[in-house]
Parts: structure tokens; C-alpha cells; sequence
């Protein structure tokens, strides 16, 4: 069985690997193979592998990646995942050189191609190689310097691999900024949470690193000793500690990005607030990312993570000041599961400040007498909070914020205490807090306290994250008060849901003793839940904000333009020729933000007329969104223009009203209904009830009693519906519709089409973008293709498909084979064929459809049809030069 991590892509290994790690160099060892890794539209990136040797004789193997010249630039160091290799951060490290940064990647000690020990970020070790690393790097003429022997450096890295980033910083001066993820800040802490063993996670981590032969001996002897005992000892703290970026937490002084795992029993969230505390406390910038997966599975959110760290190194090593950087706290919560796939969909919330885990506690009052429960003889049966490495890709403990609840106490091994139902929604976010007195028959215990969701009548309890707390009570038969910090959640717990407080005996992730015991709990207060991020609201009232907003954004709206005609240019006119054109796009040009020879769309030029249903095709990249973006006024064009109905589009432009449209999705407001949401949307744009054709757009959107229901609880599918049903209201003359059918199943897709078909026969104009090409091929009157930012061709669909050189040829008759030849030897024939249909007949150069029928009549070929033999996709391919 597998249980290491699903990692981040990146940041650390691959789906199937556990933490991160890092060594450095020293002397150049050998040669180094240059290779190029080209992208689409993009520099190519230049690879030079090394094998290296530190100086107490360790070979490291090491990729070294640039782009773009011999101009120097900041470098990046990027770790990998324990249990991994350079190769797991490949991907990563071209994006960064693409970006325009010199980015080195190396197998850790004991991992890939390079031996020696792993001694667990040892600053003896593993440090001090980092820092000859940093040397090597400042020797480099790529590499940007602040100073001599001082490049300019950031370090990026997962789990293990963002503490070396963290250590590094601690003991070398020269790192300028570090983006570590779901990494610890203590590991003793980590390993031994108040005193008590995670023996299912230690035992992965050895057996990840190949075995306890594989690691340093003090390492290996300490570990065996733990696993033996059940209980570390002062040795083993002291020596986790010393590995611990902790222990030089006052002398990080760089900016730093923490990005902390929400599914996470193994490097909770409190790792990064100790984290954020002591690098604040010395005068650093520091910004906190609660992501949704982490070391129990989940959605490692790789594309937004990595673009975060990539906009953190713009900002504090290209010192580009104008590069957002994101908030100083986010945190993503779940939405519900997408249809089809089933994949949790995923939202953030944000905040200007990081509120830590204590924030704006409230009080929960809990009921229940004093209880006493067992402790069995050798702990066993365990009861289960998290499965370790178990996650998979979907994350068992991400699935507790679906109402999915896996975990398992034992009658007679724990005490419960509940609060009432709740009368409002409740966002707990940080660590709630309890105190409990405990006494116990045995002088040393171990209690595992944890806090469910309970729903109304019989449905599973659920443990929000999957985490528990162990606390090791000594001094327990006397009897004493124990103070409980709970795990930090992000977690909603509904109205007419309790919370249960559970103090248990076992638990399968941890040691404990095996002494049977009997131990007795009573409560000594409220429970305290922090509450950072929202507090609840009034059931069945609206967040006053719904409701000035729109006026608020009007009027800055309107003082905008007040204030802004003086300045701007005005408007073009518009164009009476084409007042009745819905759509006339002319030498369109979009550059790339960072270049001044990328485009996004360069020379783009084409017209829309009443009634098409006109498709927009492109391979990723080709520039479609950002055509429809332009469009819709939400970017503006580097050069030529847009006009709809005559007018020219600018933001806000009032011609826009004609239009609607869906373009990356849409926005609801998760705690109102679907017809509610769109009321809303309807009542924001000032216009007339009766003018919103609600319920053609409802009956369009099909979601039936769904309506009534919260958007929240929607699936894909079914927002989708819902953003093209918004689209639709007031039945727009012109219609945008960008992929249209996700989320949709075959029935859905197939309602769809008769709908666009249908609103374009009204008189009416939609633009889709999709690619499902056989869709747009039975729904689409006219195409246009499109391919790195230019047009390719644009026409009717019979036109473009009917363009091939291969013609089938219908008849009433079978055609005999001396037939077949003659036809084969006519002029402008490359080759004929019989198939069941008639002849499949391929025009040469100078062959036409109109000889070839000539011809045809002339030889007494029973001819009933004639058409081409190929469907969109074999033009489609051919047009962007795609093999088929």
C-alpha cells in the first residue's frame, strides 16, 4: 500500500509523494548537458544538469534552468518532496525561467541520484549546503547580484522542502524572500504534539525515506527508540528541535508566503501562525494562504498556489512594486462537488489583515455530567479521526466540509459533551478552546479531544478536517484542569447543527499507553470558537451590503465618468452603416502584460450579422476569452476596435445593455436561492421587472424545485444552467456564451443547442465559444478559427468544412471497378476509391467539385450526391495545422 502524499505539483513531487527536501553544493564535480525546453510562444529554456560533490564528499545531482540570453536575473532555489527528486519540480522551475528567472532544482541527500545520510534539514548538513549552493549560484553570469558573492536569491518548497527554504533563511543572510507550503515550523511539535507520539505519521516518513537505515544514525537509534517506548523523551525533542526552523525564528527577516494545508494531520495549520507570529515579530512581511488539501489528500490548488509564489518572487526579488501579491490572509473553502466528476468546487475568502487563531472568540455553552470511560489494554481498539496518507486526490478530510464524516469512537473510550442546536449559521475559523477537569487511575494519560459537526436526527456526526488534538496529562490520578486548544478549522457549521465535544482514550495515529486506566472528565466552562472570518447572521436576513452596494457602485461609477471627461478621450461615434451589425471586430491587437512581441490577439478582424449563430474556435491559448473579454469591455485593446449595433465598446459602454453574457463563469451569492440570485442580478441593472423575461430565462435554465434551494448546494451543472439562465435575461439581441456545456450531461447539452438554435431563428445573435466540435458543428451557422491570437478563417460551417480536397461521391448503383479506374485517371483526380456509400474521390491541385461533376455525367456515373468527406474536427485540425 501507498500512503505517501498527494503533493503539489511543483511544490512538491507528483500525487504520490510525501514532503520536501534540500541539499546544496559545493565544488563543481562534472560536466553539464544543456538541453532546451521549448513552450508554445515562449523562450525556450536552457537545462544544465551537474553532478556535484559537498564537502564532506556527498554527491548531489543538480538542473540548473535559464531562459532568454546571458542577461542576469534574480535566481530561484526550488525543493522537492521527500521521498522525491530534481525531476519532481522540473515543470515548475521552466515556468519560473520562462518568467524571466535562473532557477536551480537538486536532488536531497539520500534521494534520486544523490547518496549520503538524511539527516532531516540538519543545519550541519543540509543547510550548509544550501549556502554553498547560494555561492555556486552567485558565480554564475546569469544570476543577479546584490552584491559580490551575494546573488540575488528566493526559495520556494512543500512540506520538507519549504522548512530547508525556512532554515535557510534563518542562517543565511543572503535569501531575499521564501514561499514555503504546507511545511513545520517545529518539528518535535509536530511529531510529539503535547507530549504524544504520531506514530502512523513518523512510521510513513521513515519507511518514505526508504527505511531507518537510510537516515543519519542518531536519527535512525532516536526513532526506534520513540517507536519502542510509546512516549519521546527529552533527546528526541531536543534533537527535532535543533532541525527546526523555529529554532532561528527571530533571525528570518526576509518576506515570506506561508501556504498551510487544511487537510493536513500531519503539519497542521497552527504550524504556519507560530510561523507567521515570529517572522512578524522581527519586522518581515508575511502573508498566510489556508489551501484546501494538504498531507491527507485534497486539491493542492496548483495553478492559483504557484501563481501566488511566482507574483510573491516579482514583487520581492524583480522588486516590481505594481505586481499584486495577493492578501494578507486567504482561505478556500468548499462549495460543493462539481457533476461529473465529482471534484469538491472551491472558493476563497480573504482578508487585509492575518486575524490568527483566537480572533473574535464566542462562546458555545456545552451540557453534560461528569463521565468516565476506559482506557482498553494496549489501546486498542484505536478509535479513527484521520487516515494518514489515505486522502487520495479527493482528500477524505476536504470531504467533512461536504458533510462527509468517516471518523469512529468506541462506546465505553470516550466523553461527550453537546451544545444546543444552533439558531444562526456559525463560521468557526482558528482553533477553538476548552477546559475540562480530568483525573485518572494511572498517574500518566492521554485524552484525544476533538470537536464534531452533528446535524439534525440520525446523520453522521462530522469531524470538520479530520483533526484531533492528543494531550498528555501527567500528574492525573491527583486530578487537574486541562486546557485544550483544538485543531484550526475553517468550518460552517449550519443552523440547527450542534457541536459535541469528545474527549476519547485511542486514537489509530497516535501512541498510547497501554496500561489499562479509567478516566473521569467534567467540563469547567464554554466551549470558545473564533470566528475571524464572519460572524453569523440573522436566519432569513440579507448582509446589509446586498443592498448598498449597487447604489454605492453607481455613484462611484458615475463621479468616475464625471471626473473622467476631462481626461479621456471621447467615445467614437457611432457608425449608422452598422447599427443593424451586432458584432464588426477590426485589426483587434491584445499584448501579452510582461512582453512587448506576445500577443493574446494581434490583427483580429471579423463580422457578426442577425440571426448567426457564430462559433468561436481556437486551441487553448488561441485568444479566445480574451476576444470576449474585449468585447465585453472588461480589458481594453492595445489597437483597432469593437462595435456593436454601430457603437464602439468601451467599459460601461451603454450599448452593452443589448448584451449578454456568460464568460468564465459566473457569480452567485452562495446563501441565497437560484431565482433569488437572479432577481437580484436583474433588480442591480435598474431596469424594468416585467423587462426580464424571468421566466423564459428560468424555463430555459430547467433547475425545476432547485430553484428555492441555496446556490451553495448546486452542482456544476446546475450553476451553469443558472449563469446562462442570468445571461439571458432580457433577452439580449446579442448573446455570449463561453463553453457553455461544462458541467452539462448529454440531455442538458443536447436542450442547449435547441436553445441557441432557437433565440437565433427569434432574430437574435449568439457567439459560443466551445470545444466540443461536434456540437458547434450541428449548432453553429458560421465559424471563426482561430489560432496563436490570428485569425485562421472565418465563414459559413459548410464552407469551412466543405474546403477539403476529399469529396464523397453518392450513387445510386454500386460503381464497377473499370468505372473506378476511369474516374482515377480523369484530370484533377488524385485517387479514387469504392466504399458502400459510392466513391471517395481526392481532388488534386488543380481539380474543382464542378469538373469532377462534369466529368462524372460524361462517364455515366449514377450520381446522387456529392459532399465533402470530412467533419469539423479533420478541418478544424487541418486549419491550426494539427495532426489529426
Amino acid at each position: 500500500m501507498d500512503l505517501r502524499l498527494p503533493g503539489l505539483n511543483g511544490l512538491l513531487r507528483r500525487p504520490r509523494r510525501l514532503l520536501a527536501a534540500g541539499a546544496a553544493v559545493v565544488v563543481l564535480a562534472g560536466a553539464g548537458t544543456w538541453t532546451a525546453v521549448a513552450g508554445d510562444e515562449a523562450p525556450p529554456v536552457h537545462r544544465t544538469d551537474r553532478l556535484l560533490r559537498t564537502q564532506d564528499g556527498v554527491r548531489v545531482d543538480t538542473s540548473f534552468f535559464t531562459s532568454g540570453g546571458d542577461r542576469r536575473r534574480p535566481a530561484v532555489l526550488l525543493g522537492h518532496g521527500f521521498g522525491g527528486s530534481k525531476n519532481d519540480v522540473r515543470q515548475q522551475a521552466e515556468d519560473l525561467a520562462r518568467d524571466g528567472y535562473a532557477v536551480l532544482t537538486w536532488s536531497a541527500r539520500g534521494f534520486g541520484k544523490s547518496n549520503g545520510k538524511i539527516g532531516l534539514n540538519d543545519p550541519k548538513g543540509e543547510v550548509a549546503d544550501v549556502s554553498k549552493l547560494i555561492d555556486w549560484l552567485a558565480k554564475q553570469p546569469q544570476v543577479e547580484l546584490d552584491k559580490p558573492g551575494d546573488p540575488r536569491v528566493g526559495m520556494a518548497g512543500g512540506s520538507y522542502g519549504g522548512a530547508i527554504a525556512l532554515l535557510t533563511a534563518g542562517h543565511d543572510d543572503r535569501v531575499d524572500a521564501i514561499a514555503p507550503a504546507i511545511t513545520y515550523w517545529n518539528l518535535a511539535d509536530a511529531l510529539f504534539p503535547n507530549g504524544v507520539f504520531k506514530k502512523l505519521w513518523a512510521g510513513i516518513f521513515v519507511n518514505s525515506g526508504g527505511g531507518c537505515e537510510r537516515f543519519e544514525p542518531a536519527l535512525c537509534r532516536m526513532y526506534e527508540r520513540v517507536a519502542e517506548s510509546g512516549k519521546p523523551d527529552a533527546e528526541a525533542r531536543k534533537m527535532l528541535d535543533e532541525r527546526s526552523p523555529s529554532a532561528v525564528g527571530n533571525r528570518i527577516k526576509v518576506p515570506t508566503l506561508l501556504m498551510q494545508g487544511q487537510s493536513d494531520s500531519l503539519f497542521p495549520l497552527g504550524q504556519a501562525d507560530q510561523a507567521a507570529k515570529a517572522i512578524r515579530a522581527g519586522g518581515a512581511p508575511v502573508d498566510v494562504d489556508w489551501i484546501a488539501g494538504g498531507h491527507d489528500g485534497g486539491d493542492m490548488e496548483t495553478s492559483r498556489v504557484q501563481g501566488r509564489v511566482q507574483s510573491w518572487f516579482d514583487r520581492y526579488l524583480k522588486d516590481d512594486k505594481g505586481v499584486d501579491t495577493g492578501p494578507a490572509f486567504r482561505v478556500t473553502r468548499t462549495l460543493g462537488l462539481g457533476s461529473g466528476d465529482g471534484e469538491p468546487r472551491l472558493t476563497g475568502v480573504t482578508s487585509d489583515r492575518y486575524p490568527g487563531l483566537e480572533s473574535k472568540q464566542r462562546s458555545i455553552a456545552l451540557a453534560g455530567r461528569e463521565q468516565s470511560f476506559g482506557n482498553p489494554p494496549g489501546a486498542s481498539p484505536p478509535g479513527v479521526s484521520a487516515l494518514p496518507g489515505l486522502g487520495g486526490a479527493g482528500g477524505l478530510s476536504q470531504l467533512s466540509s461536504l458533510g462527509v464524516g468517516i471518523s469512529l469512537d468506541f462506546p465505553g473510550q470516550f466523553a461527550a459533551f453537546e451544545s444546543a442546536p444552533f439558531r444562526d449559521d456559525v463560521q468557526i475559523t482558528g482553533s477553538p478552546t476548552a477546559t475540562v477537569h480530568m483525573k485518572s487511575t494511572s498517574d500518566d494519560a492521554v485524552l484525544f479531544a476533538k470537536v464534531y459537526d452533528v446535524g439534525p436526527g440520525r446523520t453522521q456526526p462530522v469531524l470538520p478536517s479530520q483533526l484531533v488534538t492528543p494531550i498528555r496529562v501527567e500528574g492525573a490520578k491527583a486530578g487537574k484542569d486541562v486546557t485544550i486548544t483544538l485543531p484550526a478549522i475553517d468550518h460552517e457549521v449550519d443552523d440547527g447543527h450542534r457541536l459535541r465535544l469528545v474527549l476519547a482514550s485511542t486514537d489509530l495515529g497516535y501512541a498510547s499507553p497501554a496500561t489499562p486506566a479509567t478516566y473521569t472528565v467534567s467540563l469547567k466552562g464554554d466551549l470558545k470558537v473564533p470566528s475571524a472570518l464572519g460572524e453569523s447572521n440573522a436566519q432569513g436576513s440579507l448582509p446589509a451590503w446586498v443592498w448598498w452596494m449597487p447604489a454605492a457602485g453607481a455613484a462611484i461609477a458615475l463621479a468616475l465618468v464625471v471626473t473622467g471627461r476631462r481626461r479621456t478621450a471621447a467615445p467614437a461615434p457611432p457608425d449608422p452603416e452598422l447599427a443593424e451589425v451586432p458584432l464588426q471586430i477590426t485589426d483587434l491587437t491584445k499584448r501579452y502584460a510582461k512582453s512587448s512581441d506576445r500577443y493574446a490577439v494581434k490583427d483580429l478582424s471579423f463580422r457578426v450579422e442577425k440571426g448567426q449563430v457564430l462559433g468561436l474556435l481556437g486551441p487553448n491559448g488561441a485568444g479566445k476569452t480574451t476576444t470576449l473579454r474585449m468585447l465585453m469591455g472588461l480589458i481594453k485593446p492595445d489597437g483597432g476596435e469593437v462595435r456593436v449595433f454601430g457603437h464602439a465598446i468601451s467599459p460601461g459602454a451603454p450599448v452593452l445593455s443589448r448584451v449578454g453574457a456568460f464568460v468564465e463563469g459566473a457569480g452567485f451569492l452562495p446563501h441565497l436561492s437560484g431565482r433569488e440570485n437572479l432577481e437580484l442580478y436583474w433588480r442591480a441593472t435598474g431596469r424594468p421587472a416585467e423587462d426580464a423575461h424571468m421566466e423564459e430565462a428560468l424555463e430555459i435554465a430547467g433547475l425545476g424545485d432547485a430553484l428555492a434551494r441555496a446556490v451553495r448546494t448546486y452542482s456544476q451543472g446546475m450553476r451553469q444552467r443558472l449563469a446562462i439562465a442570468q445571461a439571458m435575461l432580457g433577452m439580449p439581441d446579442l448573446l455570449i456564451l463561453d463553453e457553455p456545456t461544462n458541467g452539462l450531461d448529454p440531455p442538458q447539452i443536447r436542450e442547449m443547442r435547441e436553445v441557441m438554435i432557437r433565440y437565433a431563428a427569434a432574430g437574435r445573435t449568439v457567439i459560443v465559444s466551445s470545444h466540443l466540435l461536434a456540437e458547434v458543428e450541428q449548432t453553429c451557422t458560421h465559424l471563426v478559427v482561430m489560432d496563436h491570437g490570428q485569425l485562421v478563417q472565418a465563414g459559413p460551417v459548410e464552407d469551412i468544412v466543405g474546403s477539403g480536397d476529399t469529396l464523397l461521391v453518392g450513387t445510386a448503383t454500386p460503381v464497377d471497378e473499370p468505372v473506378v479506374e476511369k474516374v482515377a485517371a480523369l484530370p484533377g483526380v488524385a485517387s479514387a476509391v469504392p466504399v458502400d456509400e459510392g466513391l471517395l474521390v481526392q481532388l488534386d491541385a488543380d481539380g474543382t467539385p464542378q469538373r469532377l461533376v462534369a466529368e462524372l455525367v460524361r462517364l455515366d456515373v449514377p450520381v446522387r450526391s456529392i459532399g465533402p468527406h470530412r467533419r469539423l474536427e479533420d478541418a478544424f485540425l487541418t486549419l491550426i495545422g494539427a495532426e489529426a
